[in-house]
């Protein structure tokens, strides 16, 4: 009986439903829509916009504020729009996933009222940032609060993908797991980095240089755990492709993320396109190793099936 529950959650076959398929679609939609946010959040801070828009929820009191609109205010309001659109696409899948419950995993509507609970809570500390002021400590946690939403929203795209494994992934499965944990908690050392403006202050007086020294710390943990998945991947025989493919890619995104802030920090911030992309691939190597994770987690749960 464990078994064949244990089974319906974890392998899904490729004769799932076709609402299930249409839901795998919306949670990746909602998942590639929360990275181009987190992007557009980065534009805004790294353009000093966080409070272009003076009040909450609304800008200049109106849904459209057309004559005060510039760069500024257009990015602040814009990302509030955004963040909007995927609450709404969120309780959409929260409907969808409890009136037609009978055809999907059992796990799949508690899964997206826990997607829910993290949108309302993120929206609770945007809030926050505005009214007050851009305290680095919720600006901090509003930054954690996504990438723990993106990442739950991966883990339950890949659990909704039709996937056969190879059960030898056992090795990789903790490599991944250690990996996303350090790179989740070096993405939070920058966004404590930006949100107290440390880089800044530490050219400029030595202020805060301990938080800027730490995060640049916090790139050697991370990147040898992540080097070490695709060094597990390489040479682990008969691994699947799917994973050997995540590896490379966690890899490559790795790399690029240690020349962009190497390049940003030699440029001393002043090349705001940098510093956007810098923390966009942050947030996209960890949402690669979420997917690694997850699907190396599911390669090794096969073999007790």
């Amino acid at each position: 009986m464990t078994d064949s529950v244990l089974q319906s959650q974890i392998k899904v076959t490729g004769d799932c439903p076709r609402i299930q398929k249409w839901i795998r679609s919306l949670v990746w939609k909602i998942a590639i829509a929360t990275l181009l946010l987190m992007a557009v959040g980065s534009a805004t801070r790294v353009m000093n916009a966080g409070l272009a828009c003076p009040d909450w929820p609304l800008c200049y009191g109106q849904l459209v504020p057309s004559q005060q609109m510039n760069l500024q205010v257009f990015l602040e309001w814009f990302h509030r729009l955004d963040a909007s659109l995927i609450g709404l696409s969120t309780f959409v899948l929260l409907g969808l996933s409890w009136w037609f419950r009978k055809e999907l995993p059992e796990w799949l509507p508690w899964a997206s009222l826990g997607t829910l609970g993290l949108i309302v809570f993120q929206g609770v500390l945007g809030g926050l940032t505005v009214t007050q002021l851009l305290r680095f400590d919720i600006v901090t946690a509003h930054l954690g609060t996504a990438l723990l939403f993106l990442g739950t929203l991966i883990v339950i795209a890949v659990c909704l993908t039709p996937y056969q494994g190879t059960t030898n992934a056992k090795k990789l499965s903790w490599g991944a797991t250690i990996a996303v944990t350090l790179v989740y908690l070096q993405c939070l050392l920058g966004a404590l980095v930006g949100s107290r403006w440390a880089v800044h202050q530490c050219f400029g007086g030595s202020q805060l240089c301990t938080v800027m020294n730490s995060h640049i710390i916090g790139v050697f943990p991370a990147t040898i755990a992540t080097l070490s998945v695709v060094f597990i991947a390489w040479s682990t025989s008969a691994l699947h492709p799917w994973l050997r493919k995540l590896a490379w890619v966690a890899g490559g995104i790795v790399v690029l993320q240690i020349l962009l802030g190497i390049a940003t920090f030699r440029l001393h911030l002043q090349v705001e396109p940098l510093t956007v992309a810098h923390h966009t691939f942050g947030a996209a190597l960890f949402g690669t190793l979420v997917a690694l994770t997850t699907l190396a987690i599911r390669d090794v749960r096969s073999s007790s099936l």
